[in-house]
């Protein structure tokens, strides 16, 4: 519940204040008071955040904290805050340590018993999440995919049977790399959400599978401009999964010595699985080899 006569700050105490992702109307009224009376602020950008408290009218002493200096600048940090001074950690946009600096900072905080005050707040990935369509109870951020194809195809092979929905964060100018990535080790079928330019006036949220989404972007160079969320339906089990190594094997062996459909009904029964299943996937498998 709310608590009219709680002080706004304390001393000694590093506030990790959400900033807006696009809208300023959606910063809380929570964090601007806590901007407005804080000993000093940790921006990521002091200038971007100079912006930020120059709209809403907030005169406040920052510092750059940002991934270059972050370690080097954390133990001038806790001494400030040892000495009875608050401070308040923002990023560029969104929550801060989300895919941003801060982490180093709040952990040496913990460790050196400083309190810790985290403030709900604007998000891209759980903003995308919200608006995707995608099953949300269990999901898995992701981040940046790598930025070079070899060690991107390798995140995505080991992501490739994860079923919860997957959230990534994309840069315009590796946005196509990644869903044609996506195509090729995933398959054209997987559903992704391409959020763009959440909150802000051309905001757009579009649902469909990754080749056909890979079509509708290339269609529009503005399509893949801004900045920009993927959200991705996890993997959804099939038949061929419940089929263990050593009944695939034994089909593989008697395929060799009988007709498909009786070598599928034999391994079938030696391993306990079902018949149709193992006369699927080596259906499959045989119509891979045809295309080579």
């Amino acid at each position: 519940m709310n608590q009219p006569n709680r002080a706004v700050v304390t001393t000694s105490t590093l506030y990790v204040v959400p900033t807006p992702i696009g809208n300023l109307g959606d910063i809380t009224q929570r964090a601007l008071e806590v901007l407005e009376h804080v000993d000093l602020i940790a921006a990521e950008d002091t200038r971007h955040t100079g912006l930020l408290l120059q709209h809403f009218a907030i005169n406040a002493r920052m510092f750059a904290l940002h991934d270059h200096n972050e370690q080097q600048k954390a133990d001038q940090l806790i001494t400030t805050l040892q000495q009875g001074k608050s401070i308040a950690l923002v990023s560029d946009a969104g929550t801060p340590l989300i895919n941003d600096p801060g982490y180093h900072v709040v952990r040496r905080c913990r460790e050196a018993g400083i309190h810790v005050v985290p403030l709900p707040g604007p998000c891209a990935a759980i903003t995308a999440l919200s608006a995707a369509g995608l099953p949300s109870d269990r999901f898995c951020y992701e981040g940046f995919l790598p930025a070079k194809s070899k060690s991107r195809k390798d995140t995505l092979r080991a992501l490739e049977q994860e079923p919860r929905t997957l959230i990534f964060y994309e840069s315009t100018h590796r946005l196509i790399d990644s869903l044609e990535d996506m195509v090729e080790v995933w398959g054209a079928e997987r559903y992704v959400v391409l959020a763009r330019e959440l909150t802000k006036t051309w905001e757009s949220i579009q649902g469909m599978s990754v080749s056909e989404l890979l079509v509708w972007i290339k269609e529009d160079e503005t399509r893949r401009r801004g900045e920009m969320v993927l959200i991705v339906e996890g993997y959804k089990k099939t038949a061929d999964d419940a089929l263990s190594p050593e009944a695939l094997r034994t089909l593989e062996l008697l395929q060799q010595e009988l007709p498909l459909k009786k070598a599928a009904a034999l391994a079938a029964e030696i391993h306990g699985v079902k018949k149709n299943a193992l006369y699927r996937h080596a259906l499959g498998q045989n119509e891979d080899n045809d295309s080579c």
